[in-house]
C-alpha cells in the first residue's frame, strides 16, 4: 500500500527570511491525519534567506537530522561545536538530555534550501551527541545508500534507516523492505516513479506491506528512503 503526501497539500509557513512546508505537524500547523509516520515525527523542507537563521533554542529528547540540497548551513552548539553543512553532508544531533544550537545560512547573498528530519529516540535521557560525516556522488550515485541508522555510518539511536540516491534521468533503483517493515519516500528534487506511482519533488508517500521499493527517475532525482519499524 502506497499513500502519497502531495507536496502542495503539506504545510506552509512563509515569512520575510524562511519558507517552510511541512509534512507532518509542526508548532503552529497541526493535521491530525499526518502527525508523524512510525518514529519519523518531522520532516520539514526550509529555504532561508542569505544571512538569516535560527538563533540559539533549545531541544531535547530527539535524532535530528540535517540535509543540505542547495547553499551552506553554518552551525553551532552549546556542545562546543561549529561548522559548516553542505550538499552531500549529512548533520546528526542527538538532543537527549538538552542541548541547545543555531542554524543560520552561512552565505551572505544565497538561499539554503534544506530538509530538518526529527526522528523519535528508542529512548528518552540519552547522552547529546553530535556527528557531521560527508557522502560522495559516487556513494549515492544511482544506488540507494544507506547514510543513518542504528549501524550505518551515521549513527542514530532508533529501529530506523535513512537511505538516499541521487538518480540519473531514466535510472531504475530498488529498495528491499524486511517483514513488519515500513518506508517513507521523500522526493527532494526532480520526479519519479515509486511502484507504479509518479512523484514530483516534494512530494512524499508512506509504504506499508511491500515487499520492495521500485523507484524509477523521470528526470535528474535525488530521493530520500526512510526504513522504519
Amino acid at each position: 500500500m502506497l499513500q502519497i503526501r502531495p507536496s502542495e497539500e503539506r504545510g506552509h509557513n512563509e515569512i520575510s527570511w524562511l519558507n517552510t512546508r511541512f509534512t507532518f505537524s509542526f508548532d503552529q500547523y497541526y493535521d491530525p491525519a499526518h502527525v508523524q509516520f512510525r518514529s519519523l515525527r518531522v520532516l520539514n523542507e526550509d529555504i532561508v534567506a542569505p544571512g538569516q537563521g535560527f538563533g540559539m533554542h533549545p531541544h531535547r529528547d530527539m535524532e535530528i537530522l540535517t540535509w543540505v540540497l542547495d547553499g551552506a548551513l553554518q552551525h553551532r552548539d552549546n556542545m562546543g561545536n561549529s561548522g559548516v553543512i553542505r550538499p552531500g553532508e549529512l548533520q546528526h544531533m542527538s538532543a537527549g538530555t538538552g542541548v541547545m544550537h543555531s542554524e543560520f545560512n552561512a552565505s551572505a547573498k544565497d538561499p539554503v534550501h534544506l530538509l530538518q528530519i526529527w526522528i523519535l529516540p528508542e529512548r528518552r535521557g540519552l547522552k547529546p551527541s553530535y556527528e557531521q560525516l560527508a557522502f560522495s556522488d559516487a556513494d549515492l550515485r544511482n544506488q540507494f545508500a544507506l547514510v543513518a541508522g542504528p549501524k550505518a555510518p551515521v549513527t542514530i539511536h532508533q529501529n530506523a534507516n535513512l537511505y538516499i540516491a541521487r538518480l540519473d534521468e531514466g535510472v531504475k533503483a530498488t529498495h528491499n523492505l524486511g517483514p513488519e517493515r515500513h518506508a517513507w519516500v521523500q522526493v527532494a528534487k526532480g520526479a519519479v516513479v515509486v511502484n507504479g506511482k509518479q512523484l514530483a519533488a516534494g512530494d512524499g508517500a508512506a509504504i506499508s506491506n511491500e515487499t520492495v521499493l521500485r523507484v524509477e527517475a523521470a528526470k535528474p532525482s535525488e530521493v530520500l528512503v526512510f526504513d522504519l519499524a
